[in-house]
C-alpha cells in the first residue's frame, strides 16, 4: 500500500545503529506493531492492533462522556482558562525566537508564517475550543492540506481528524543474524486513516505520511501497554463515584424527608381476610391518589399501588387502644453533605485543579504570596505543563510550513526546532508576586548588612549570598551599571550644554540692558558736594607727592654717598 499525502524528502543512506529494543511510544503515543521475519503483511498486522484499538475507542468515549458531567465540565473550563487567555488587543500565543541560531531574514520570515499558520488554525477564534478538545481526549490530529503542484504556497488548509478514526502506527520490521538474534531492520511509521472509525472490525484504511497530519499527543501513556491517554483518565473513577452517591443521596432523601401518618384500624375480632378486608376499604375510601402520567399527559386515579411516600395503615385487634393516628418523622441530618464535598474534592484533586475554587462565594485577591494558596502554585506548573505540550501543534505545522517554502532545509530544523519557544498570555500573578516579594526581602536584608559590608563580609560574597547571583549575573549587571552610568554622563553633558546655550543669549540680553540703564543715568546725576570736596583732596595729594618725589631722592642719594663715604669734605 502507497503512502497517502505530502512527505518531506529526507536524506538517504543514513547511518542505522543495529539494536533488538524498539523505540518507546511515549513520545508519540503510537501503536507499536512488531513483523518478523516470516510475517504476513498487512493484513496480518492489522488482526494484531484489534484489542489496542477497541480499547483506545473506548477511552475517547469515555472522556468524553466524563467531561460532560457538570463539576468535571467546571473543572475543565477552569484548566482552559488558565491555559488560553483570550485578550482583545493581544494574540493569546506569540512565537520566541531568541535562542534560535539564524539570521534576523529568517526570524521575520518564521514570524510571517506562525501568523499564517494561526490563520489556517483560526487560533484566536477558536483556541478554546481547540485546546479543549485536545486536553479531553487526549490526543490531537490535523490533515496537512498542501497544493502537490504549487508546494511553495504552503499550507492551505489544516482539517480536523476526528481521533477515532486514525491512529499512528510504528512498524518494527526485524531481521535474524547468523547468530540467530532478531534486530531491527527498519522503522516504518505512518498514520493509518479508516472514514467509519477503527475498531476491531477494521481491515484496511488509509496510510497517511507523517508530514500529512500534525499529531498533538498529551505525553501522558500508560505505562503497560503505551497507549495514550487523557488527563480525565484519573477523573473516571472520582466521577462514577460522585455520581452514585449524588443518585443515592437524592433516593434517601425522597423517601425520608416527607412525615407519613400509621392508622391504626381497630377491627375488634373479625377474621384475618375481613380484617384485611375492612382496612382496605377503610384506606381506600379516605385515601385519594391521583397521579399524572407524563407521556401522555393524562391525570388517573392509581390507589392500587403504594408508595413510600404514602401512609400506613395497620389492623388492631381487640383489646388494644383502639383507632389510632401516629405520625413518623422525617429524616434527620437531611442537610449534611459531608460525603458529597470528600468525593468533590477527590474529583479535583484528579484534574489537578485548586479545591478552593470549589467555593464559589469567595472572591479573588492578589494579596501577599504567603497568602497563595500551594494548590494553586502547583496548579500554574500543571498549566505550564499543558502549554508545553500543546506547543507540539504549532512545531510540526510550522516545520511542514517552513520545510515546504524553502525557507529552511530539513536538516537546519533538526538543529533550531527545540530551540523554538511560545510565549502565552498570563492572566495569573502569583508568579510575579512571588518574585516581587522575594525581591524586596533580599533588598532590605541587603540594606541591614550595609554597615557591615567591607568591614566584616565583602560585596562580592553579598551578591553571592544575599542577591543569590552567579558570577555570570555579576559579571553581566557590573558592565551594565558600568554602561549605564556612561551613557548617564554623556546625556548629562549633552543637557549642559543644551541648557548653557538657550540660558546664553538671556543672560548677554540682560548684560546689554544693565549697561544701557547705567549710561542712561550717568549724567542725569549731579555731583555731590562731599563727592567733589573728596575728589578735590585726592588729587591736591597726587600733586604734593609729585612735587616732593624729586627732594626725597636726592636725601636718599646724599644717605649712599654719606655710607660709602664718597661725600665731599
Amino acid at each position: 500500500m502507497q503512502i497517502f499525502g505530502f512527505e518531506i524528502k529526507r536524506k538517504e543512506n543514513a547511518p542505522q545503529l543495529q539494536s533488538v529494543v524498539p523505540p518507546s511510544p511515549a513520545d508519540t503515543g503510537a501503536t507499536v506493531v512488531n513483523t518478523g521475519v516470516n510475517a504476513g503483511g498487512y493484513y496480518g498486522m492489522v488482526m494484531d492492533l484489534e484489542g489496542v484499538i477497541k480499547n483506545e475507542n473506548d477511552l475517547i468515549r469515555r472522556y468524553r462522556e466524563v467531561a460532560q458531567y457538570s463539576d468535571c465540565d467546571s473543572a475543565i473550563d477552569d484548566i482552559v482558562n488558565e491555559a488560553i487567555v483570550a485578550d482583545e488587543e493581544h494574540r493569546c500565543v506569540d512565537i520566541i525566537l531568541d535562542d534560535v541560531k539564524v539570521s534576523s531574514t529568517i526570524k521575520t520570515k518564521m514570524r510571517e508564517e506562525f501568523d499564517n499558520i494561526c490563520k489556517v488554525l483560526k487560533f484566536d477564534e477558536r483556541a478554546h475550543e481547540i485546546f479543549r478538545n485536545w486536553y479531553i481526549d487526549g490526543r490531537l490530529y490535523y490533515q496537512v492540506l498542501i497544493d502537490e503542484e504549487n508546494v511553495k504556497d504552503g499550507i492551505q488548509e489544516l482539517r480536523y481528524i476526528d481521533p477515532r478514526k486514525i491512529r499512528r502506527i510504528k512498524n518494527i520490521k526485524r531481521e535474524r543474524t547468523p547468530q540467530g538474534i532478531e534486530v531491527i531492520k527498519e522503522i516504518e511509521e505512518y498514520f493509518l486513516y479508516n472514514d467509519k472509525g477503527i475498531t476491531e472490525q477494521t481491515t484496511h484504511g488509509v496510510k497517511l505520511a507523517l508530514d500529512s497530519v500534525v499529531h498533538v499527543p498529551s505525553g501522558y501513556t500508560d505505562p503497560n501497554t503505551g497507549m495514550a491517554m487523557s488527563y480525565l483518565h484519573k477523573a473516571i473513577k472520582p466521577v462514577n463515584q460522585l455520581k452514585m452517591i449524588e443518585d443515592s443521596l437524592v433516593i434517601y432523601r425522597i423517601s425520608r424527608a416527607p412525615e407519613r401518618r400509621i392508622f391504626y384500624i381497630d377491627v375488634g375480632n373479625l377474621p384475618k381476610l375481613k380484617a384485611e378486608q375492612y382496612v382496605s376499604d377503610i384506606m381506600n375510601k379516605f385515601r385519594q391518589k391521583i397521579v399524572y402520567d407524563a407521556t401522555t399527559g393524562e391525570t388517573r386515579d392509581d390507589r392500587r399501588h403504594l408508595s413510600m411516600m404514602e401512609d400506613f395503615w395497620m389492623p388492631r385487634r381487640e383489646g388494644g387502644k383502639g383507632t389510632e393516628i401516629t405520625t413518623l418523622p422525617g429524616g434527620q441530618n437531611l442537610g449534611e453533605i459531608q460525603d458529597i464535598e470528600y468525593f468533590q474534592n477527590k474529583l479535583y484533586h484528579a484534574l489537578n485543579v485548586p479545591v478552593s475554587r470549589m467555593q464559589q462565594q469567595q472572591g479573588f485577591s492578589i494579596g501577599r504570596s504567603q497568602e497563595i494558596n500551594r494548590d494553586e502554585i502547583k496548579f500554574n506548573k500543571f498549566i505550564v505543563r499543558l502549554r508545553r505540550k500543546f506547543t507540539v501543534l504549532f512545531n510540526d505545522a510550522l516545520r511542514v510550513q517552513l520545510i515546504a517554502k524553502g525557507i529552511i532545509r530539513p536538516e537546519e530544523w533538526d538543529d533550531i526546532g527545540h530551540d523554538i519557544k511560545y510565549d502565552f498570555i498570563e492572566d495569573n500573578h502569583y508568579a510575579e508576586m512571588r518574585d516581587s516579594e522575594l525581591i524586596q526581602s533580599r533588598v532590605s536584608l541587603l540594606q541591614l548588612l550595609d554597615p557591615y559590608v567591607g568591614k566584616y563580609y565583602s560585596m562580592q560574597w553579598a551578591k553571592k549570598n544575599i542577591l543569590r547571583m552567579d558570577d555570570d549575573e555579576i559579571e553581566e549587571i557590573a558592565e551594565q551599571i558600568g554602561e549605564e552610568q556612561e551613557m548617564a554622563l554623556q546625556i548629562a553633558t549633552q543637557q549642559g550644554q543644551v541648557q548653557q546655550a538657550m540660558q546664553q543669549p538671556a543672560m548677554d540680553a540682560q548684560m546689554a540692558q544693565q549697561q544701557q540703564q547705567m549710561a542712561m543715568q550717568q549724567p542725569q546725576q549731579p555731583a555731590q558736594p562731599e563727592q567733589q570736596a573728596q575728589e578735590q583732596q585726592a588729587e591736591d595729594e597726587q600733586e604734593s607727592e609729585e612735587e616732593t618725589a624729586p627732594a626725597k631722592d636726592s636725601k636718599k642719594a646724599n644717605v649712599t654717598k654719606l655710607k660709602t663715604g664718597t661725600w665731599p669734605n
